[in-house]
């Protein structure tokens, strides 16, 4: 399981210096190129319907080093994205054997030194009209020492159109080209067999040709959802050498994988090779069994109930309560109605979000609950923007009214407005819904990111039907609203004082952005948002229906011209120039800032330590801190057992974090774990805490370490 925490173990620095050139591009570094990307071509001319090779080269400076396609622990693949003419095809990178890593805290790593040529075969069609033909391609590429930097460049190659061709850049090709790995040979030559023992993989290789190499590997290609460990020789024979193949994370059902057997006469040396090995049978994690999706659609239903009563949407509900008051003397058409519209808010976020999602999956990028929009800080700011505004429509500063032609529209059908009022309503209270991991929620969520597009949607759906469940039921039988306040003057208090419920969560989400962007950052937007209260300002009082059609007009050119003009200053001046800020240099207490060396320091140490996956706008979080891990209960049985803790602030999104959020199953915070030790399983705890529960892990986990 250790092995699994050094995923991704360098943080990537965001710095990119590029040097345009007409085929070439250079990276540099304080003054230093690190990398020069070049597309070249195998061949000097193309002849139409005729494939020929291309290359990006890439050299890199001395002790500096990109990544092979499984980049191991840390590190991101070379990719290349071409931009060809109509009718051209292109094929697979083809990657040349890779060099194997090993840095300081066991982080092992697959890539390159000083140059690699990534090629591709390019099949131009039958019928060429030009005398010359373009070709671009997008390369991005990650370059690591002692920290990792990614590059990109857009390259071009031009090259001419003819009946025949002469080879070109014929070395450089040829001699990468002795370093890509073969097919498996044939059984006389090597025998391959899989077998699966407990939580490893173990590949049997028979061969009198392998035997000949004093050095052989084998270097994994996992598949999306398999996370593997250090791969090593566990025996070896006359003509056998037997693999071993850690799984931290993978089906039951998987019994072999994807990679290559490397061999040569010293540890990466120059005359590598490789075969590729035999597949037998790759699970796939989608096909999950019948009942076990069954399970986790409830477990989601379940969770989207109790997200009802998550201080995250608190506030919102309350809007929605304050509406069945208003609305408990008319008929229970429009009763039923208005929990409809309401629900169809909540199922339209939920869906839609799954949709993106899964877009984004197939993308292959990263999928999480939450994290996904609230470690955005603009997505963050313009929420604070929506909830200012609802606020001071409560206060009555202005009130929100739709478009004339919609609000026809709308009175054309009774209670249309009510109708759309819920609808938003339930639409917003979703929106801040997502930084909340229920109960239920974190482990049927997990499962789902896991699988195929059709059971992420229907999760989602059963997350919307679980959070709409007990406003359809309430709008179902109207005469439980009999239980609820009459209306009457009163409830211009009410609402008055659920606009300070708003601010409340605005205040919460200026103390998002402040952990994101630091206090200047918070700063700006506060004079933003402060713009936007001005502008509702003036919208409740000079457009009235007493104003002429000028003077409204007037008013909304200005309203709009103070909020273009502060947003461009205070956003996109200011407020983009604020550094990101990190939670970890706030840390209180004997919290530590978390990373996988130390990490792995510590337990290689025999220290017990407990990790806190948070964030600073995830609420759940922030109560489990509060109610809990800062209790002097819980802080005296840590000292007591003399637990080293960790904080592994995501509040901006860091992908390590992210990895290690995926390999626990958890779309998200908040997530805790205890390492009792080296050689102990990490216990991992539920998402809402309780005193009991940490006291109770901390004494069994005490007396575990100590029976060692």
């Amino acid at each position: 399981m250790l092995t699994a925490f050094r995923l991704a173990a360098y943080s990537i620095v965001c710095l990119s210096l590029f040097a345009l050139a007409p085929q070439g591009q250079g990276q540099t570094y304080q003054g230093k190129e690190l990398v020069k990307a070049e597309l070249l071509s195998d061949t000097n001319a193309v002849v139409p319907g005729k494939p020929f090779t291309v290359g990006l080269l890439l050299r890199m400076a001395p002790g500096w080093h990109t990544y092979w396609k499984f980049s191991g622990d840390a590190g991101l693949p070379t990719e290349l994205k071409w931009k060809l003419p109509a009718g051209w095809k292109v094929g697979e990178i083809q990657w040349p054997i890779p060099l194997k890593t090993i840095d300081p805290g066991d982080i092992q790593t697959y890539g390159y030194e000083n140059e690699v040529l990534l090629v591709q075969e390019i099949t131009p069609p039958a019928q060429i009209d030009n005398a010359s033909v373009a070709f671009a391609a997008d390369a991005n590429w990650l370059v690591c020492e002692r920290i990792c930097i990614p590059g990109s460049a857009t390259l071009q190659l031009e090259l001419p159109t003819s009946t025949t061709n002469e080879p070109k850049n014929t070395d450089l090709f040829a001699r990468f080209r002795r370093l890509l790995p073969q097919g498996w040979p044939e059984p006389k030559i090597a025998t391959a067999n899989w077998t699966r023992a407990g939580s490893d993989l173990r590949l049997s290789v028979k061969s009198a040709t392998l035997a000949g190499y004093p050095s052989a590997d084998f270097y994994p290609l996992p598949g999306v959802e398999t996370v593997v460990g250090h791969p090593r020789v566990e025996s070896r024979s006359a003509n056998e050498i037997v693999f071993r193949v850690p799984l931290e994370s993978a089906s039951k059902d998987l019994s072999s994988m994807q990679g290559l057997v490397v061999f040569s006469q010293r540890p990466n040396g120059n005359d590598r090779a490789g075969w590729q090995t035999p597949i037998s049978a790759i699970a796939s994690a989608s096909s999950a069994p019948a009942h076990g999706i069954f399970t986790f659609l409830f477990f989601g239903f379940l969770g989207g109930i109790i997200l009802n009563l998550m201080p995250c949407v608190l506030p919102v509900i309350s809007l929605k309560i304050f509406g069945s008051i208003q609305h408990a003397g008319q008929n229970r058409r429009k009763i039923l109605r208005s929990g409809i519209a309401f629900a169809g808010g909540i199922f339209t976020w939920f869906v839609g979000l799954a949709l993106l999602l899964i877009a984004l999956k197939a993308a292959g990028r990263e999928i999480t609950w939450g994290g996904f929009q609230f470690t955005n800080p603009y997505f963050v700011l313009a929420l604070s923007a929506i909830v200012l505004v609802f606020a001071l429509n409560l206060f009555g500063v202005f009130e929100i009214s739709l478009p004339q032609g919609v609000t026809r529209g709308l009175l054309s059908s009774t209670g249309g407005q009510q109708e759309a009022a819920s609808f938003f309503q339930g639409l917003f209270a979703t929106v801040l819904a997502t930084p909340c991991t229920a109960p239920f929620l974190g482990t049927a969520l997990g499962f789902a990111f896991a699988q195929s597009p059709a059971i992420i949607l229907s999760m989602f759906v059963a997350i919307a039907g679980g959070m709409s469940a007990p406003y359809l039921l309430l709008c179902a039988y109207p005469a439980w609203l009999r239980f609820l306040p009459k209306p009457g003057p009163w409830m211009l208090h009410l609402k008055q004082f659920m606009g300070f419920l708003l601010l409340a969560t605005l205040l919460f989400l200026l103390y998002v952005l402040g952990a994101q962007r630091g206090l200047e950052g918070a700063i700006w937007a506060s004079c933003f948002l402060l713009v936007i209260s001005i502008a509702c300002w003036m919208k409740g009082a000079f457009i009235l229906p007493t104003a002429s059609v000028a003077e409204r007009t007037v008013v909304r050119v200005i309203m709009l011209v103070i909020v273009l003009v502060s947003g461009v200053y205070f956003i996109g001046g200011k407020f983009e120039s604020t550094n990101i800020s990190s939670a970890n240099s706030q840390l209180r207490g004997d919290w530590q800032a978390f990373t996988l060396e130390r990490l792995q320091a510590e337990l290689e140490q025999g220290h017990s330590v407990f990790v806190d996956f948070t964030a600073a706008w995830c609420l759940t979080c922030k109560f489990n801190e509060a109610n809990v891990l800062e209790s002097s209960a819980v802080r005296q049985a840590f000292q007591r057992h003399a637990i080293v803790k960790l904080k592994a602030d995501w509040t901006n999104g860091d992908p390590v974090i992210t990895k290690l959020l995926q390999q626990f199953g958890r779309p998200g915070v908040p997530l805790y774990v205890l390492y009792p030790g080296k050689s102990e399983e990490p216990i991992v705890f539920p998402e809402l805490l309780t005193k009991s529960i940490i006291l109770e892990k901390l004494e069994t986990a005490s007396r575990a370490v100590a029976a060692q």
